[in-house]
């Protein structure tokens, strides 16, 4: 299961980490662990170019385990943020909690 925490504190985005594997399919056929993989990179890759904010990432063999905003969130963050929450959602909705779970602790 791909485990995908998204931080918040005061309602604003802080922090996003993310472990595992989908486990739906074998590895270089795996459609949840693809589709995650894309919306997080052009999550990070739209706010890298899109915005002025700062942030940190931290990528082991290839692969992003969290990145933090270490400036405030702009509004353009912040939207696309919740894009990105949107379709990990969706995607937990469609697929199911067995090959990934998406969690939003407020801090």
């Amino acid at each position: 299961m791909i485990r995908v925490n998204v931080e918040k504190k005061h309602g604003e985005y802080r922090r996003f980490s993310i472990d595992g594997h989908a486990g739906y399919a074998e590895a270089g056929q795996d459609i949840v662990c693809a589709a995650v993989s894309a919306l997080v990179i052009n999550a990070i890759n739209s706010i890298e170019e899109f915005t002025d904010d700062a942030f940190t990432c931290d990528c082991r063999d290839g692969m992003i385990q969290s990145w933090e905003f270490t400036s405030e969130v702009s509004e353009k963050a912040a939207l696309l943020m919740d894009s990105l929450v949107l379709g990990l959602k969706n995607i937990e909705k469609s697929y199911g909690r067995e090959y990934l779970a998406v969690t939003e602790p407020e801090a």
